[in-house]
């Protein structure tokens, strides 16, 4: 298996997190790792491709919302609370704490 980059706490950047944390699957990845606890990447159940689950996982990864760590032929997934907490102090607990309805703003008609 390639090594895959997790990006170094100082490294993480704003504008990458809220992109990553923009996507509806991405979010819901999230919110399934909120608790803490290390899961597998099969355990989380996200009506998707697995090669569009893949592409998630890897914008979490590089925008370092998540870490991946192999093992055998399973990828593990944790969130980085700690890093994004100490980079973007409430961050996380705000995104967390809302409510998130993905196809409001796609439904949502422009009022002239």
């Amino acid at each position: 298996m390639a090594v895959l980059h997790h990006p170094a706490r100082e490294q993480i950047r704003l504008v990458d997190v809220l992109y990553a944390l923009g996507h509806p699957i991405r979010f819901s990845i999230v919110r399934a790792l909120a608790s803490g606890q290390e899961t597998s990447c099969g355990a989380i159940d996200i009506p998707a491709p697995k090669s569009t689950l893949t592409t998630h996982w890897r914008v979490l990864r590089e925008s370092g919302v998540i870490r991946q760590r192999p093992e055998g032929r399973k990828l593990y997934l944790t969130l980085r609370r700690d890093d994004l907490d100490a980079r973007f102090p409430g961050l996380l607990d705000l995104v967390l704490s809302e409510e998130h309805e993905p196809t409001a703003a796609a439904d949502r008609e422009l009022v002239p």
